[in-house]
């Protein structure tokens, strides 16, 4: 033994680390109500809640101010029975907090959700063992799938001419000017209306001159209107037309899901877009082009990074079907009603970061809506088999990947690095980029061992015009930016912006 440790110091200070690492002999008993639910039963035994309140009176007696005697000079027996009320409360909190980060290195739960257990309804009793409850959501327990060699199909397409003439035209639109027009609508055509959703004779939600793209379906929150572009071919202003309206079954309405409710157009005026000029100060505003041609080579670079990003897509899903097949653990309702925002958030970064518009975001998100429990389930038995793989790999977000993330984000949206940072922040979503970032690492490992086979990619049509609202009403605040119409689009990020 090394001379420091002879000294009256060192056998207080070794006698104090005893004490802090000497462990309590609890009785665990873990109930599984489901793959994804623990209910554990906790008991501290009696010679481990007298030690914590030994140890809590030998600290208060150098203090304790009790009538009659000297602070500190009290008996202990009097000390005792004058702040044993006080001392316990301070006791409950060291049993609860040690017993649990005890439980936490022996049982090694995989947890996804804090504990839920009322420390108020917690009592240490005068006699006897000190006995707790508590609810724990765990990742379930899971041989991991055979992930190498697997077989994926990758959409490939090389872009022409053509293509980029469609694109360019869809930004112009965002640049464009809706003028009045005095005649019949057409499809593609704008209307302004008062829009009414109804459930017989009771007004359900309402909106005042919501500007709407004459498109073949109708999207909103919680349902769509089918045939929407039949229902509005040759309306004029003036007219009100309805049409059903099909709720899904994750309304938040209860009372209204899976219903059939009507929508009441009362249309206020019909609108032609016109497309502006390619002049110079467009140039500048898209993005500091200084000819079509450069903007021509931005919008390719555009259009083959949204092809990557259907191409991880399509790879995802694939794989995830492999991965998940014969994962068929029963996940429960509150997880997934609670877990459903995250993978909004999750889904919502994702299409942030491959540049696509408000429009088409507002799309997607009414989508996920209209199908939460189903797509939140699906989407977390992927998570939960990804997360393992890169636990196996040791993979990890580190602070670079996060400023690369939001540093993209940022480009695409045409703000700061740093102001993306404060808004994922102050929204609690860095844990849903930290998921983003360790699922794609891990979708790139079994990429690299799978074997492919290219098909043609074909761009999907715009067939859906989606409005930020809830026929049933109830609707939940939304966290994804208003859609944008003509004449406030942002600028078209070059890819020397990202870096």
């Amino acid at each position: 033994m090394s001379p420091e440790k002879n000294t009256p110091d060192a056998v207080v200070d070794e006698t104090a680390e005893a004490e802090a690492l000497q462990k309590m002999n609890l009785s665990i008993k873990v109930d599984s109500p489901s793959a994804c639910q623990r209910h554990i039963t906790v008991t501290i035994p009696r010679e481990d809640v007298d030690r914590y309140y030994d140890k809590a009176f030998s600290e208060l007696m150098e203090s304790a101010n009790v009538p009659g005697f000297r602070a500190g000079r009290a008996p202990r027996k009097l000390v005792e029975a004058r702040f044993r009320k006080d001392v316990t409360g301070q006791v409950k909190g060291s049993l609860l907090m040690d017993s649990m980060a005890q439980i936490t290195e022996e049982e090694k739960f995989s947890a996804i959700s804090e504990p839920d257990f009322d420390p108020q309804a917690v009592e240490v009793p005068d006699e006897g063992p000190m006995t707790f409850e508590f609810d724990l959501e765990v990742r379930p327990e899971f041989d991991l799938p055979e992930w190498k060699g697997l077989s994926v199909e990758r959409p490939v397409r090389e872009f022409t001419k053509k293509d980029v003439d469609k694109r360019l035209e869809q930004i112009l639109a965002r640049h464009g000017r809706l003028v009045p027009f005095n005649g019949p609508a057409a499809v593609g055509d704008y209307i302004s209306c008062n829009l009414t959703f109804k459930n017989g004779a009771v007004e359900l939600s309402s909106s005042n001159e919501e500007v709407i793209r004459i498109r073949p379906v109708l999207s909103f929150r919680d349902g769509n209107v089918a045939n929407f572009d039949k229902l509005m071919k040759g309306v004029r202003a003036g007219e009100t037309r309805e049409a059903d309206a099909k709720l899904t079954a994750d309304a938040p309405n209860e009372s209204l899901r899976g219903q059939t409710i009507t929508a009441v157009f009362e249309v206020l005026e019909v609108k032609k877009l016109e497309l502006p000029e390619l002049t110079p100060e467009l140039l500048h505003e898209l993005g500091d082009f200084e000819s079509e041609g450069d903007l021509r080579d931005a919008i390719k670079e555009d259009l083959q990074r949204q092809l990557e990003y259907h191409q991880q897509q399509q790879a995802r899903r694939q794989i995830t079907a492999a991965l998940t097949e014969s994962a068929n653990w029963q996940l429960p309702p509150q997880l997934l009603r609670r877990q459903s925002r995250r993978e909004l958030e999750r889904s919502v970064l994702e299409l942030r970061r491959n540049g696509f518009s408000d429009t088409e975001i507002q799309a997607h998100e009414n989508d996920l809506r209209q199908n939460s429990a189903a797509a939140t389930a699906r989407s977390l038995k992927e998570h939960f088999i990804l997360e393992r793989i890169a636990e196996d790999q040791d993979f990890e977000a580190s602070p670079e990947d996060y400023q690369a993330e939001i540093a993209l984000i940022a480009a695409q949206r045409g703000e700061s690095a740093r102001r993306v940072r404060a808004r994922l922040e102050k929204g609690d979503m860095m844990d849903s980029l930290r998921n983003q970032i360790i699922e794609r690492k891990v979708i790139d490992l079994v990429l690299s061992h799978a074997h492919f086979k290219d098909v043609p990619y074909k761009p999907e049509g715009t067939e859906t015009e989606a409005i930020d609202q809830s026929a049933g009403g109830e609707e939940e605040e939304s966290e994804i930016p208003e859609a944008k119409h003509p004449g406030e689009a942002e600028p078209l990020r070059t890819s020397k912006e990202h870096d």
